[in-house]
């Protein structure tokens, strides 16, 4: 098993989506667009965690922001947010329709997140991201960035392996075990950024640590963030009243947008 108890707990936001649901070679997605002109040709895959597209912090947006990086406040969600920066989103269902309930974060509440993994692997949510991707060339885009959080994150770094993305973001990623750092390096031409916190019990600090001396010398490109006092979870379901969670959010966000910027031109 490798989830723990932060990747079902955080504060849910209010917030009302910009974007649209469309059926993409089957599988509904969310899809941000741009409300700029943006590369036709490009565009970021957003792998949610458990909750999926349901919960707000994945998908809505609020129209107040003004940062040299857009990001939107007080909901902080996500989806909308990297659309509002230039990249044309996807957030495909990746578990057809059967998210951890929302019911998760109430007190008292113990949902057994193990049985529900059994029936939404990872292999088979990334079959579901796969075919979107498949869709969307067939529709004449190319180049992908993809962004990843908690069970979202092993997605990205399997379709890193297979070189079906340019640039890889993930944030208290699960699901990884050492030797895929070594599958990475030696497999993906995608430069990868992680961003870490001070508590994960999915991605301590040993892990950390060891992906920093395994990628130091990974010539696509590799950095990892960090940040102290937050938990996993962090990068999508903080606590917007707590500054320093929301600090480390909006750390990670703009993080994440300077990477794919950077690595898809």
């Amino acid at each position: 098993m490798s989830f723990c108890k932060d990747c079902i707990s955080g504060v849910r936001h209010e917030g009302t989506p910009e974007g649209t649901y469309e059926e993409i070679n089957g599988i509904r997605t969310y899809v941000a667009t741009p409300q700029t002109d943006y590369p036709k040709d490009k565009a970021i895959i957003y792998l949610t965690d458990v909750f999926g597209l349901e919960l707000p912090n994945n998908l809505a947006c609020h129209p107040q922001q003004t940062l040299f990086i857009q990001l939107t406040y007080p909901t902080q969600l996500l989806a909308d947010d990297f659309a509002r920066n230039g990249f044309k989103v996807y957030a495909p269902d990746l578990v057809k329709g059967d998210p951890v309930p929302q019911e998760a974060f109430n007190p008292g509440v113990n949902f057994d997140l193990s049985k529900w993994l059994e029936e939404h692997s990872a292999q088979l949510a990334g079959a579901r991201a796969r075919k979107v991707i498949e869709g969307l060339r067939a529709q004449g885009i190319t180049i992908y960035g993809a962004t990843g959080y908690c069970y979202g994150a092993r997605i990205v770094v399997d379709l890193a392996f297979d070189n079906v993305i340019h640039a890889s973001v993930i944030s208290h990623p699960s699901l990884l075990e050492h030797k895929d750092l070594d599958t990475y390096i030696e497999k993906s031409r995608a430069p990868l950024l992680i961003n870490s916190c001070e508590f994960d019990a999915r991605f301590p600090e040993e892990f950390a640590n060891l992906a920093d001396e395994k990628f130091a010398s990974f010539a696509p490109g590799y950095q990892r963030t960090f940040s102290s006092g937050v938990h996993h979870g962090f990068a999508v379901r903080c606590d917007p009243n707590d500054p320093i969670q929301k600090a480390a959010r909006e750390y990670a966000f703009r993080a994440s947008v300077e990477w794919l910027i950077k690595y898809l031109q």
